[in-house]
């Protein structure tokens, strides 16, 4: 049993230009919600939200206006269910504007996985992991043992 405090809702990336992010994950092929407030763009997950923020008033939003916010050092990952669907959706995002780090490839932990980042930088991990089966609607629960 999960405990009910250890959970994430909301997953914010800051951007440079929220169009031209907005942009890349549309021609990704993620559909936003129809009615965000101004200067902020959500997409609905499975159980979470991801939001797209500028970086400046990210910024201010957490009460240290001016910082300089960077990216990277955070990996988001999107697992699939098979090779072929990972080469797919990774294909996807660099025909959309994503910048290859890494190939999708066979990995020493038994999987197959690849990286890219988006135009603002956060890095993307598309993967297949026979270990961690999906559900049927993509979602995600660690085996037990």
């Amino acid at each position: 049993m999960t405990h009910p405090r250890q959970r994430i809702t909301l997953v914010t990336l800051g951007v440079a230009d929220l169009d031209r992010a907005r942009d890349f994950y549309a021609a990704w092929g993620w559909q936003p919600h129809p009615s965000p407030p101004e200067g902020v763009c959500f997409y609905q997950m499975q159980g979470a939200v991801l939001a797209l923020f500028g970086l400046a008033d990210l910024a201010a939003d957490q009460g240290r206006p001016g910082a300089a916010l960077g990216t990277g050092a955070v990996t988001l990952a999107q697992n699939c269910t098979d090779d072929a669907e990972t080469d797919a959706v990774f294909a996807a995002a660099l025909a959309a504007g994503a910048t290859c780090l890494k190939r999708p490839e066979k990995v020493f932990w038994g999987g197959y996985s690849g990286y890219f980042a988006d135009p603002d930088g956060h890095v993307w991990e598309i993967a297949t992991n026979p270990f961690w089966p999906l559900a049927e609607d993509g979602s995600l629960t660690l085996p037990e043992g």
